[in-house]
């Protein structure tokens, strides 16, 4: 691999998709009312709903994410993947149905009902930022490392702004619906893309076969600390280094249960859904198309250890962070971020690579639109139509329209910052497992606590979040950073100790003050009465339509691919 070029065709297929996409979901919006806008009019079917939660997580940064840490660490990082068809089912059981039933916009729209408007404005703020620093930034941050090979002159934060431009372009102007369906088209060719990617590495290695003989080769001349089954295992010893068993069986549901049961940008698509069956079809939906993602997201990366280990990629001038500023990355080792673009650039022919390029920028403009939108509805919903209660629907739009815009400058100028960090995945897992347990907690204990109150559940996300500031402050001033490496204290174990310090401070300081009352509890606690009736519901449907029946079957596929890599 010497140098890195696009042929004409590439370049065309790049272009016409890019103006496609834009043209395509400004014609699918909808913006007649603000539940058209932000909602899609509540219209959804299930296939859309589930394709739609895939290629809105399965976005460049997640795609990069997975790829360079399978490189880094090995299939471990596949863990995130599969829990994520578990964690859908237990939020199609029993999250889903009352936001639903609730008629509700927004997750923070729904603590409000179940606790106050404290909590309501303070989860919306946390759940904005998070949108903005996390989800948005870092799919501007993935398409630059793919676009900054091709125009290795062009600064970043110019490539950071045309792609801001280019996801805004048919966010702003049709809303959810636009989103939607454009998340379709773009998750069919992410799919197509990845499976290419994944048939060239392998034609290239030699098969499965080859693979596992090529990693034990080089665990034994001393290339890697580990054997191929190793490599290729899920389940790892607590001192594991990337994902310790403690922390995948309490800290991985924990992440899961706020990506896919709290996070409004991916709640926001199962509201859209024409009703309660659809919206669990759907999630059982994008659970099952999660189980693919081992062998054509996570493999790649793996093949990637065989393939550019001792490969010479200093011509692609890639910086990375050092002490007193940046060097060029001369070994993928040291710039894992890079493993997919390297392997798209080094195996795919011309024409190929220019749609695998295309799917790579639909999965960055399909989460950071997904993003936009939801953060958007938080900043309308939940401030604008509190501060100007009389304000008509078109002016809902309009205000969203317009927080879409300072919400994408916003990202595009933190989105360079991104850069000072050495793993991308890393870096989106560490922020998440800070926001995560406070939140996951507070939902809990909404759900299923008739003692829990309005100041237990405020009271709850002010105190975890002040320790989380105290802990990052601690870190920094003892160890210089927050990372894994800097402290000792692995990610993974600070999550579920920081869901149960909010679970006893919310029931701790709801013991102090009266219990909701019967009327603000209703429809907003679980009960067995409920699986009862509904259980009565179902009699008579048939299999492939019973969610429960498709949600045991959902477990067992997962159940069959993780023993396959114990």
């Amino acid at each position: 691999m010497e140098t890195i070029g696009l042929g004409n065709i590439d370049i065309a297929i790049i272009v016409v998709y890019l103006v496609g996409i834009v043209w395509y979901g400004i014609r699918k919006g909808k913006q007649e009312s603000s539940e058209d806008y932000f909602l899609a009019g509540r219209n959804m079917a299930w296939p859309i709903v589930g394709i739609s939660l895939f290629a809105a997580n399965i976005g460049s940064n997640t795609l990069i994410g997975l790829t360079s840490d399978a490189f880094n660490t090995d299939v471990a990082v596949y863990n995130y993947e599969w829990m994520a068809a578990v964690v859908l089912v237990i939020f199609a059981i029993f999250f889903l149905p009352f936001y639903l039933k609730s008629k509700v916009y927004t997750m923070p729209e729904f603590l409000e009902r179940r606790y106050d408007t404290r909590t309501r404005y303070l989860f919306s703020g946390i759940t904005i930022i998070g949108n903005v620093i996390i989800d948005t930034a870092s799919g501007l941050y993935a398409g630059n490392l793919i676009l900054k090979i091709i125009f290795p002159d062009m600064p970043s934060w110019i490539i950071i702004a045309l792609l801001a431009f280019a996801a805004a372009a048919y966010t702003i102007p049709g809303g959810l619906s636009s989103v939607v369906h454009t998340e379709v088209i773009q998750a069919v060719l992410l799919i197509f893309g990845s499976v290419l990617v994944t048939y060239f590495a392998f034609n290239e290695v030699g098969g499965w076969r080859a693979m596992i003989d090529g990693l034990n080769a080089l665990n034994e001349s001393g290339g890697i600390d580990k054997n191929a089954g190793e490599v290729l295992s899920l389940i790892r010893p607590a001192s594991d280094e990337s994902m310790p068993w403690p922390g995948l069986l309490f800290g991985v549901p924990l992440l899961g249960f706020y990506f896919w049961a709290n996070n409004q940008f991916m709640v926001q698509r199962v509201l859209s859904a024409k009703d309660l069956n659809h919206g669990r079809w759907g999630a059982i939906f994008a659970g099952l198309l999660k189980l693919p993602v081992l062998f054509i997201m996570v493999i790649p990366g793996v093949l990637a250890i065989l393939l550019f280990s001792d490969t010479d990629i200093s011509f692609l001038n890639y910086p990375i962070p050092v002490e007193g500023g940046f060097e060029t990355c001369g070994a993928l080792a040291d710039c894992p971020n890079m493993t997919y673009p390297v392997l798209i650039y080094s195996l795919l022919p011309t024409g190929i690579l220019g749609l695998v390029i295309a799917g790579l920028l639909a999965a960055m403009s399909s989460s950071i639109s997904a993003t936009l939108n939801s953060a958007s509805t938080l900043i309308t919903m939940d401030f604008v139509q509190k501060l100007k209660p009389g304000i008509s629907s078109k002016g809902l739009v309009r205000a969203g329209q317009i927080a879409t815009i300072v919400l994408v400058i916003l990202a595009a100028i933190w989105a360079p910052m991104i850069e000072s960090f050495r793993s991308l995945w890393t870096y989106l897992q560490q922020i998440l497992g800070f926001i995560s347990p406070p939140i996951v907690a507070a939902f809990v204990m909404g759900l299923f606590s008739r003692r829990s109150n309005a100041n237990g559940g405020f009271w709850s996300l002010v105190l975890s979040y002040a320790l989380v500031l105290v802990w990052i402050g601690y870190c920094f001033m003892t160890y210089g950073g927050i990372s894994t490496g800097d402290t000792g204290v692995h990610f993974l174990y600070i999550v579920p100790t920081l869901f149960v310090i909010a679970l006893i401070i919310n029931a701790v300081v709801s013991s102090f003050s009266p219990a909701p009352t019967d009327e603000k509890l209703e429809g907003m606690i679980w009960s067995k009465q409920i699986y009862r009736d509904e259980t009565k519901e179902l009699v008579g449907l048939p299999w492939y339509k019973n969610y429960r029946v498709l949600s045991v079957l959902l477990l067992i596929l997962t159940a069959i691919i993780v023993i396959s890599f114990i």
